[in-house]
């Protein structure tokens, strides 16, 4: 087994290049106690948001801003996300500390914020195989992720004020006719497997669950890890979709990203969990529902909903690629991955058991 090393920042693609003149002018009024930067470097991975790790003389921390040539304000709307930081952290220790919000986008070119750098180490779709992680330890570090989970949606949204982030009332309506509007504005190719999900779910809503803080995008390359042990959840990264709602809707999303060793071979670049060790998807249901007591019999459904949306992020992501909005190669690689994800959808309707 090779030791895990924490992640770490990589040299900035001049494309990617803040302006470093311009957040130190932010920072000396905002937040002058952290002193000057000194120099910024990008931290690697993901589709979204943009990450940077910004060094100062005694500590570094990061910025976060929208990527490149997106206009999806609702799923990159930074302001909000430091928002989220704000009403948590006196809830939930393991979470960075926010320290400003900037809401001119002329700054640096978008809105942005500053938080605390936690390190931890993250496993990636692309580095975990080569650790030649134990199964027992990959199975350990699954359940510490569902069990974290469980955690987070036992917060009291009410007494913490969290019950201000969202409106549960038909959260997940509002979610399904939501995340379809957004795929046929997105569309670029006809997929047979995407428009029977769109049928199939407005048809199927659930009668829904008490609401609960939801993280929304909740997968091991959002968690670090204790680098002296795995199995210890350091950090919960990435809160940008977090609101609260039905809290079977964050378990789905949970599931779509969960792949297991029979799922299409395309999609083990999504996630790590088709390791050896790894719970299967079942377990994930049966350990949730252990530990948190919920009833998951409507779970197909929020399984289905995860599958799409994630899709739907995918066309996003492609159509803008396509527009010449984004120039990552690996934007244009993302509707095979679309259209596996809606046939993926499909079979878990016509499975008996689906997971």
């Amino acid at each position: 087994m090779l030791t895990p090393s924490p992640d770490l920042p990589i040299a900035l693609r001049p494309e990617d290049a803040p302006d470093l003149a311009a957040i130190n002018t932010f920072l000396s009024m905002e937040a002058p106690e952290i002193g000057p930067v000194l120099s910024v470097t990008r931290f690697p991975g993901g589709f979204s948001n943009l990450t940077y790790c910004l060094q100062t003389a005694e500590k570094e921390y990061v910025l976060r801003r929208p990527p490149l040539g997106a206009a999806i304000q609702s799923a990159h709307d930074m302001g909000r996300e430091y928002r989220v930081l704000h009403l948590l952290k006196p809830h939930y220790a393991k979470i960075p500390t926010p320290v400003a919000f900037c809401d001119n986008a002329d700054l640096i070119g978008a809105p942005f914020y500053i938080m605390e750098r936690l390190e931890g180490v993250i496993l990636r779709a692309h580095n975990t195989p080569g650790m030649q992680l134990e199964p027992d330890l990959l199975r350990r570090i699954s359940e510490a992720l569902i069990d974290n989970l469980v955690v987070l949606h036992a917060i009291d949204i009410e007494k913490t004020g969290l019950a201000q982030l969202g409106k549960p009332e038909a959260y997940v309506q509002r979610q399904v006719d939501g995340w379809i509007k957004r795929y046929y504005n997105a569309e670029t190719d006809n997929i047979p497997a995407m428009n029977a999900l769109a049928e199939w779910m407005p048809a199927h809503l659930p009668a829904g669950q008490a609401p609960t803080l939801l993280h929304n995008d909740y997968k091991h390359d959002n968690v670090l890890l204790d680098p002296n042990n795995l199995t210890q959840i350091r950090g919960v990264l990435d809160w940008e979709m977090a609101t609260v709602g039905d809290p079977l809707m964050d378990l789905g999303a949970t599931l779509a990203y969960w792949i297991e060793a029979g799922d299409p071979e395309m999609m083990r670049t999504y996630n790590l969990t088709w390791l050896p060790g790894n719970l299967t998807r079942r377990e994930v249901i049966e350990r949730y529902t252990e530990k948190s007591g919920r009833d998951v019999k409507d779970i197909r459904f929020y399984y289905v909903f995860g599958m799409f949306k994630n899709a739907v992020i995918g066309q996003q992501i492609y159509a803008r690629w396509k527009k010449g909005q984004a120039q990552d190669p690996r934007f244009g690689k993302l509707i095979e991955m679309v259209r596996v994800l809606g046939e993926m959808g499909v079979r878990a309707l016509e499975k008996p058991i689906f997971v």
